[in-house]
């Protein structure tokens, strides 16, 4: 069902991992990011914009990760846009003939028959110098960065005081590093500055995963991210509730995440160090 998280703004919250689609109302048809998991979802989701009298005349993926470059035949066939390297990226995977396998590998086992996969990816990537979204609707602002994913691009819908931030600023996620870059950790540190740079424009703010907040949950999710991130590089004590015996979603799997990312990140470190 859609929710309204502000003027012209909606949101339908999927099951796997609290998921957020995003429903921006333009003059002629809706804008659609990041739509949805499973086949029945988007198909719901088809339904409730149908009653509402929209159709979908644009959609947009924030980064190229498996759950982030799904679409619905019901959807339409509008242009799904997402930034130029975000694009680069899907095509590479797309033009092997093995990616169906390799995608499929990523999926969770008990919901895998359920997520469509016959257009997946089908992402137009915009000119690196795009600074808004082409489409008949509210202005919508690109925020591109490397944190999370290479192409990651958030979204500022201007008129509505609407941040939709990708996955990033999650209530129940702690920060995930792109740890194939060269400095990760400085990619995301960057990526929270360009989100804290226009946090002065936003009165809601959607995290890919959980829950939707105001300007001071944005200043205060940040900040939250930052410490994490600043701890993994300085090798301090991890304090996050998101990976506690409290956290919501991940429980089982999320603190394994972590000593992940500390490991790797050492590993790196090391290798830096023995190749000077």
């Amino acid at each position: 069902m859609l929710k309204q998280v502000a003027d012209g703004v909606l949101i339908h919250q999927s099951e796997f991992m609290q998921s957020n689609a995003v429903v921006v109302q333009g003059r002629t048809g809706v804008l659609l990011i990041d739509p949805g998991i499973q086949d029945d979802e988007m198909a719901a989701l088809t339904n409730d914009l149908r009653e509402l009298g929209h159709s979908v005349v644009a959609g947009f993926s924030t980064h190229p990760h498996w759950d982030h470059l799904l679409w619905h035949p019901s959807l339409g066939e509008a242009p799904r846009y997402g930034t130029a390297r975000n694009a680069a990226i899907v095509s590479e995977l797309l033009s092997n003939e093995g990616w169906k396998a390799r995608v499929a590998s990523m999926l969770p086992l008990d919901i895998a028959e359920e997520i469509p996969m016959d257009i997946f990816g089908l992402i137009t990537g915009l000119p690196a110098e795009t600074a808004y979204l082409p489409w008949d609707g509210p202005k919508v602002r690109l925020i591109e960065h490397q944190a999370h994913a290479l192409g990651h691009g958030a979204l500022l819908i201007e008129e509505r005081g609407v941040l939709v931030a990708g996955d990033m600023v999650s209530d129940i996620l702690i920060p995930l590093l792109n740890l194939k870059t060269a400095d990760p950790i400085e990619d995301y540190l960057t990526g929270l500055r360009l989100l804290e740079s226009v946090a002065d424009s936003v009165d809601v703010f959607i995290p890919g995963h959980g829950s939707v907040g105001g300007a001071e949950q944005l200043r205060a999710r940040i900040e939250q991210d930052r410490a994490y991130v600043q701890a993994l590089r300085d090798g301090g004590v991890v304090d996050d509730p998101r990976i506690g015996p409290s956290a919501t979603v991940g429980k089982d799997w999320a603190p394994g995440v972590h000593e992940r990312q500390l490991q790797q990140l050492a590993q790196i470190r090391e290798h830096d160090r023995t190749s000077r």
